[in-house]
């Protein structure tokens, strides 16, 4: 199969390339590629903000893992509230059939197959100690529950008995997995006013990029088959009404 147009909402790379050679990123800019993309940016800088700002209290560390607060089981639902509207604007826009109103994360799991979401890894700066590499959907890999977002319905439906959930560990994989969502749509653009390029740092040679806020580091899929690949010219697509196609989601399992 070649994918000669970009689907919605989807960031991927190109064959024989990578994911902005030339400027074939650009897509990603088009109105029609997604609807408002920064109003999902926005919320997620300013969850980072927030986490940032609870990094002064609660040091980045291995050892600071299993602890919780009411400040951490705030912060967990709000990313995942995050996680759960991206996957609603991904599924929507492509015009998934089901009722919304039924959706679940058993529907979400369908994006793992059309972004590869368990193949992100994230690093997380300052850290002390060796958990600093996050892989939030790593157990979609292997058709298991995502821990954080189960530790998130747990202490949101059950506060006094099961508090003890809303972990800085879940927090931490559940603001990296807002990053991965939105990383799988828009790679490194945030959409920023006068922003006309994605973010490239070079200093670090591992492998990853500097992803959306500037704050986490991402290292992007690369085990992409060639038939899920783009190959498409956008300076040919560019012009047209609608140079994008739907993922047919019905259809994924």
């Amino acid at each position: 199969m070649v994918i000669t147009r970009p689907y919605r909402r989807t960031c991927r790379p190109f064959r024989n390339s990578d994911y902005a050679t030339d400027g074939r990123w650009r897509y990603i800019e088009h109105p029609k590629f997604a609807q408002t993309p920064e109003h999902y940016v926005r919320a997620f800088l300013l969850l980072l903000k927030d986490l940032q700002e609870l990094f002064d209290y609660v040091e980045p560390a291995d050892t600071n893992l299993n602890c919780y607060s009411y400040r951490i089981h705030a912060l967990l639902l709000r990313a995942c509230i995050e996680v759960e509207a991206n996957c609603k604007a991904i599924l929507r826009e492509n015009r998934y059939r089901k009722d919304a109103r039924w959706w679940t994360m058993a529907d979400y799991t369908k994006i793992n197959k059309t972004h590869r979401l368990a193949s992100y890894r994230v690093k997380v700066p300052h850290w002390t100690g060796t958990q600093n590499i996050r892989t939030p959907f790593a157990a979609w890999a292997i058709g298991e529950r995502l821990p954080w977002y189960e530790a998130y319905n747990t202490a949101k439906h059950d506060r006094l008995a099961e508090f003890q959930q809303a972990t800085f560990a879940h927090l931490v994989d559940a603001c990296c997995g807002v990053l991965v969502v939105l990383s799988a749509q828009f790679w490194t653009r945030d959409f920023s006013p006068g922003n006309d390029h994605l973010v490239f740092v070079s200093g670090e040679s591992d492998g990853m990029e500097s992803g959306i806020g500037n704050y986490f580091r991402v290292q992007f899929p690369d085990d992409w088959p060639d038939d899920d690949r783009y190959v498409f010219n956008w300076t040919t697509l560019k012009d047209e009404v609608d140079p994008f196609e739907t993922i047919d989601y019905d259809a994924v399992p």
